[in-house]
């Protein structure tokens, strides 16, 4: 196989290999030689390409180049791939659009990167400009001059954040003294967002992103038994509160019914903020509202939610309290409403506080975030309940 055949052959894998899962992505290189795996490993990004070459046999997977240079995990070199339509900024039109001609994956190519002598960054074609412009004018006069770059060292959550609102096809990615090592595509930092977004609900209760339906039992009981063992720690913390007041359950016993109803209800609400604050710190709009601003949003619509289903959870206070002959229904039903109230209002600030208490530590924000959010509400609605109860009823 001469040159040419052969790189149109790993341009061909190249377009085979796109949207499949490594696995299926392995068993289509097993039949190439060694080289042509290298090279199309070489154009992929290297997260994809490591895991692709996990599923290579052995012989092959130790002939075919190491995919790619070691990354920091976690950061934009781990979507990085190989620039591609790299032209120094004195070529000209007319042989930019040759070079094109002449390029074996064109199709590939959304936009031309322009290098000044040393390789740093200086700008980018799009291929409609190079299309209109004159051809012997140089692509350092059609080129856009200091376009939006990321670091290959720069963290993807905060890439995500940086790329949100501009959703480009492509973004170059640079090193630390400007020049440019690679690309990333758009999708795949959208594709990087949407994974963080729908693994927030298992992070929240302890579940890992690694861990899918097919992780074996052992390693699934390893990676989620602990964050069980702290919630049942902070479990034992709502109980202490709650043994605090036994006498005043054992002479209200209408109110050991309702403990569940509070404790569900604030819960639901300190989930909702949770989540959209979770929602917020992935998409960087947790920037650009003050704390302040979003703690009192979220506070008072606690304060809201808890005055309406407190009402609603009143009325079937009184109801019950006078069907079995407790002491006080009315005073009762009103100790339902201020605690919802009240317990809607601190799981609203709790919802906001943990997952940004937690970053500050330098933790995941959500990780097991529900699990202190679930205590700290329990606490303070099962405690208020039944202080209210003990101060205005006995």
């Amino acid at each position: 196989m001469n040159a040419e055949e052969s790189s149109a052959s790993v341009a061909e894998l190249v377009r085979a290999l796109h949207g499949r899962v490594p696995r299926d992505a392995a068993s289509l290189l097993e039949d190439e030689p060694a080289e042509v795996v290298a090279a199309v490993l070489e154009r992929l990004p290297p997260h994809l390409a490591r895991e692709i070459a996990a599923h290579l046999p052995a012989a092959q997977r130790h002939a075919a180049a190491a995919p790619g240079p070691d990354t920091l995990p976690g950061s934009v070199g781990e979507l990085m791939a190989p620039p591609d339509g790299v032209l120094p900024a004195h070529t000209t039109v007319a042989e930019a659009i040759a070079w094109l001609r002449a390029h074996a994956d064109p199709w590939q190519i959304t936009y031309l990167f322009v290098t000044d002598g040393d390789a740093r960054r200086s700008g980018l074609v799009v291929i409609r400009d190079l299309l209109l412009a004159d051809a012997g004018e140089p692509l350092s006069h059609i080129m856009l001059r200091d376009p939006f770059r990321l670091r290959v060292d720069q963290e993807l959550d905060e890439a995500l954040q940086e790329a949100v609102h501009r959703h480009y096809p492509i973004y170059p990615v640079v090193d630390a003294a400007g020049r440019l090592v690679g690309s990333v595509r758009g999708w795949q930092l959208f594709e990087r967002r949407e994974i963080a977004i729908t693994a927030q609900p298992g992070r929240m209760v302890g579940v890992t992103v690694g861990e899918r339906v097919t992780t074996p039992l052992l390693v699934a009981f390893r990676l989620r038994h602990p964050w069980l063992q702290l919630n049942l720690l902070t479990a034992f913390l709502a109980a202490l509160v709650v043994g605090m007041f036994d006498d005043t359950i054992a002479r209200l016993v209408a109110l050991a019914a309702f403990l569940p109803v509070l404790a569900g209800q604030s819960g639901n609400n300190g989930s909702q903020t949770l989540a959209i604050t979770l929602r917020g710190l992935t998409l960087g709009d947790i920037a650009d509202v003050p704390l302040r601003r979003h703690l009192t949003k979220e506070v008072s619509l606690g304060a809201m939610n808890g005055l309406l289903t407190g009402l609603v959870a009143g009325a079937a206070m009184w109801w019950t309290a006078a069907q079995s002959g407790a002491p006080e229904p009315g005073l009762l039903a009103l100790v339902i409403c201020l605690a919802m109230t009240g317990a809607c209002m601190a799981s609203g600030f709790f919802g906001v506080a943990v997952p940004l208490l937690l970053r500050r530590l330098g933790t995941d924000p959500a990780t097991a975030s529900s699990i202190f959010l679930t205590t700290g509400t329990d606490i303070a609605g099962m405690g208020l309940m039944l202080a209210l109860a003990s101060w205005m009823v006995l």
